[in-house]
């Protein structure tokens, strides 16, 4: 257990380390873009740099909740904060559909109403800022399934996909010498598309948090995968939730094969958890041992306790 922790504790370690380079990273791009936004009179430009402004906070969000992760469990908290790390990817989607929003209403406005645009200045601070949060997204990129690490990298994916559309658009408008119309349509555009990706975010923050079935975990399978280990004859009353995007638990009653002693039932329960971590990776199980299967109506689910039950 202690290795698990220790594990834990160093990719906690090596996470925070790569949130802290991309905050460093974001807060100078905000201070450029909103200049140059201003002198340059460019919407595009200043929607990037409030999406970067969203990314310090998103960043810092991210770094805290990681941080959490790592502190001890206690009797008020016996799973730890695994759930820190959900919270902020919640936050996160909002932040980058709240932001979205901003964009579309300004963007609208403005495409109504083009106005001249300093192409030159938009295209050197949109590729300064596509540049900066491209190696943002590399630095806090770690292949993970954790919602807070890939909450935190698609703010800044998103980021420098916008400076590089903006940095075209600022183009274009140098050329032409016009087309003023582009800066808030291609505005209008990147919100959509990010809008999209956040509000994915926010519904798998909202699963886990709603305690439903961990994405690509089937019960049936699960059920299946359990009933073919040696000495379960059946299995029912099976839950299955997630703690984290990382960390997966499950509850269930299983029926063993005859009426075996409290080390044979601590045996099959054992070997139980061995395939669900292996096969589901599922890290937390609860297991109830029945000699015989429990009723299936209220009162039994409420009171399980009955001659032959153990519990692993």
């Amino acid at each position: 257990m202690s290795g698990e922790h220790d594990l834990g504790s160093a990719v906690g370690s090596g996470r925070a380390k790569r949130l802290g380079v991309a905050i460093v990273l974001n807060v100078g791009i905000v201070v450029a873009q909103i200049a140059a936004g201003v002198v340059a009179g460019s919407v595009g430009l200043l929607a990037d740099a409030a999406h970067n402004l969203t990314d310090v906070l998103a960043i810092t969000v991210a770094l805290v909740a990681v941080r959490l992760t790592r502190w001890p469990t206690n009797p008020q908290r016996s799973f730890g904060f695994h759930r820190a790390t959900v919270l902020a990817a919640l936050f996160n989607a909002a932040s980058i559909l709240a932001v979205c929003v901003y964009v579309v209403v300004e963007a609208t406005q403005r495409l109504a109403d083009p106005e001249p645009v300093e192409g030159g200045i938009v295209v050197a601070f949109a590729a300064l800022g596509a540049v900066f949060n491209a190696a943002a997204a590399y630095v806090v990129t770690d292949h993970s399934r954790d919602l807070n690490m890939r909450g935190a990298r698609l703010h800044l994916v998103s980021d420098a996909a916008t400076s590089v559309a903006v940095a075209a658009c600022g183009l274009v408008m140098v050329v032409t010498g016009g087309w003023y119309w582009l800066d808030p349509a291609v505005a209008l555009v990147i919100s959509a598309v990010i809008g999209w990706q956040g509000w994915k975010l926010a519904r798998s923050a909202a699963d886990i948090l709603l305690e439903g079935t961990p994405e690509g975990l089937d019960p049936e399978s699960v059920a299946a995968t359990i009933e073919a280990v040696d000495g379960v004859d059946a299995v029912h009353h099976l839950h299955a939730w997630s703690l984290s995007s990382e960390v997966r638990a499950l509850s269930a009653h299983l029926v063993v094969t005859g009426h075996p002693t409290l080390e044979q039932a601590q045996v099959v329960a054992t070997r139980v958890k061995d395939v669900l971590a292996e096969r589901w990776s599922i890290e937390h199980a609860t297991l109830e041992l029945e000699c015989e299967p429990c009723s299936l109506d209220p009162a039994c689910q409420a009171e399980p306790s009955s001659a032959g039950r153990r519990h692993a």
